[in-house]
């Protein structure tokens, strides 16, 4: 069923690619924002759809300009994915496997500091710029939960791990490549930790089923839990909206985390 697919690969020029595409769809929102506000003497910046609509054209760009510029320039074929949906007891072994991996990384995020000369004055600027993004939950959910796991499954797990193994690249190395960079466009170290782990549990699913609708599902299933954290409680942390010690997330993670990818990884131990 692979060989349906196009046999691209990602080296650095696909890296330069992918951001020229980036910048290009960022600038042309920018352009636009800058018509609107000379003709209707709006900023748009402050639109809840607009955020939506910038965050959506950048992504959509980087994708298009792979596809065009390496994947039907190497391959002759258009850019395209398996998006199987595999069987029941696949989706009973990945969702309680990201749902460890996600209380694991909340503890380990939690370990890193929030105070200091340096963590506080950084951790007051995110904490700001997550809260000026946007109030209107529909919005958020819509960019979250829906956007973002699509745009960025495609580029981090279609495009830079699925490349890096057509080039050649062991496929664990692969994984964790294409998981620090997911963790570094996020931008900070507290998403870092969690983006980086949250991201080799993506991969690897990814990597062993095939269909990149799963990584698509179960990141969209991360980000709609932390979306519901924010919301009810204020604070990204399953600690806080179960009232229960951080460690007892941790125990909590480890073991489920443990059981579904043992069971997992057997049930797809011969999947290369």
């Amino acid at each position: 069923m692979e060989d349906s697919y196009p046999k691209y690969t990602f080296t650095w020029l696909g890296g330069l690619v992918l951001f020229a595409g980036l910048f290009a769809g960022t600038m042309v929102t920018s352009v636009f924002n800058v018509f609107w506000m000379f003709v209707f003497k709006e900023n748009l910046q402050y639109r809840d759809w607009f955020f939506m609509l910038a965050n959506a054209s950048g992504f959509l760009a980087a994708i298009a300009f792979f596809d065009f510029f390496i994947v039907r320039r190497t391959t002759g074929r258009k850019l395209n994915f398996n998006f199987s949906l595999t069987d029941v007891s696949t989706w009973l072994l990945i969702f309680p496997m990201m749902a460890g991996m996600m209380f694991i990384a909340e503890f380990i995020t939690s370990q890193i500091p929030t105070t200091g000369p340096f963590f506080g004055k950084y951790y007051e600027f995110f904490t700001r710029l997550m809260e000026n993004l946007t109030d209107d939950p529909a919005v958020m959910v819509i960019t979250a939960v829906i956007c973002a796991p699509i745009f960025e499954e495609i580029i981090f797990r279609g495009i830079i791990q699925k490349g890096m193994i057509n080039a050649g690249v062991r496929p664990w190395k692969s994984i964790a490549i294409a998981s620090v960079i997911f963790g570094l466009v996020h931008g900070n170290p507290w998403q870092f930790v969690g983006a980086v782990l949250l991201g080799a549990v993506l991969g690897t699913v990814y990597y062993k089923t095939k269909s990149l609708l799963l990584p698509m599902l179960l990141h969209g299933f991360n980000n709609l839990c932390s979306t519901l954290l924010m919301t009810y409680t204020q604070k990204e942390s399953f600690a806080v909206a179960f009232h229960i010690p951080d460690w007892a997330v941790l125990a909590a993670g480890m073991v489920l985390f443990s059981l579904s990818y043992y069971l997992f990884t057997k049930k797809y131990e011969a999947a290369c």
